[in-house]
């Protein structure tokens, strides 16, 4: 996805900074620690792209943690919408796009 290498930054604020802590218990520091580790598997989410474009990415934390993130991009940054531990599905498709 070239749209992540034009990118300043990450979008965090009060609606979004300790959502994903509550709901699924990851942290904002791993969410962005996804986008610099490889592999990163990224694809386009039309299903839930009504209001604005959306993505999701499959991606490892810096201690292997795998997280599955649904974001957007406003402007020049990376906004996360969503973040959670991968399922056994995700899990499957990560290993298979990544061998």
């Amino acid at each position: 996805m070239d749209e992540l290498g034009n990118l300043t930054g990450f979008d965090w604020d009060a609606g979004n900074r300790d959502k994903n802590w509550h709901k699924h218990g990851v942290t904002t520091g791993e969410c962005e620690q996804v986008f610099f580790n490889l592999p990163l598997l990224v694809s386009e989410d039309p299903a839930h792209s009504t209001v604005e474009p959306r993505w999701y990415a499959l991606g490892l934390t810096d201690t292997g943690r795998a997280l599955f993130i649904v974001f957007t991009i406003r402007q020049d940054r990376l906004r996360v919408i969503s973040a959670r531990v991968m399922n056994a599905r995700e899990r499957k498709i990560y290993a298979q796009e990544n061998t």
